[in-house]
């Protein structure tokens, strides 16, 4: 599996399947008002976490998922679950290659239920926002790892080049935990082999 940010709360995913190829994910095209640009992409299912955002660009033949419930669609089982808050947002889990990415959108309320938490279930990969203003800032996106307890974590929604919102730094929520600094790489490649569940792992992708 290949994972690769696009900035804001984008990432592409591309998953081999057992028969027929890869399929290919997409959550949260872009917005065009962002300052950042989204190359097209051949999409087989779009992710839709909460109301920003715009498909121009995507593959109109794309599986378009914008709200809770339970698809399972080219081997892929994705789930939507309701988030409370301020954002009309939503959660969402995926589950490839025997693995499990939750991807938290823009939720804003800084602690799960525990209704939540048992329909979230044991997550390898965590896609969390850490930048602040219209959704979790460093504090509260550590509040919610911690009750995730995923494998790996990838912080998103934070201040990148170009982007027109103004967030907090990922400095911010790196010093938080005691990082002085990780160096971004341009996507995460990964098998259910290479996860450990002795040790939990920051992951900082390239926009």
């Amino acid at each position: 599996m290949n994972i690769n940010w696009c900035g804001q709360t984008c990432f592409r995913i591309i998953s081999s399947r057992l028969k027929n190829g890869s399929v290919n994910i997409l959550i949260d095209p872009i917005d065009d008002g962002s300052g950042l640009r989204l190359p097209k992409i051949d999409a087989d299912i779009l992710i839709l976490t909460h109301d920003a955002g715009s498909i121009k660009g995507v593959s109109s033949s794309a599986f378009v998922i914008d709200g809770p419930g339970e698809y399972d669609i080219k081997e892929a089982y994705i789930k939507g679950i309701d988030s409370s808050g301020e954002n009309k947002s939503a959660i969402f889990t995926i589950e490839t290659e025997e693995m499990k990415i939750c991807h938290m959108g823009l939720i804003s309320q800084t602690e799960l239920s525990s209704d939540q938490l048992e329909k979230i279930g044991e997550v390898d990969v965590l896609m969390v926002p850490v930048g602040g203003k219209r959704s979790l800032d460093a504090k509260s996106a550590i509040k919610i790892i911690s009750q995730i307890e995923p494998k790996i974590t990838i912080p998103m929604y934070y201040q990148i080049p170009k982007l027109k919102e103004k967030l907090d730094s990922l400095d911010v929520f790196l010093k938080s935990l005691g990082i002085k600094s990780l160096a971004p790489v341009p996507k995460l490649s990964i098998k259910k082999k290479d996860l450990s569940s002795e040790e939990a792992k920051i992951v900082v992708l390239e926009p």
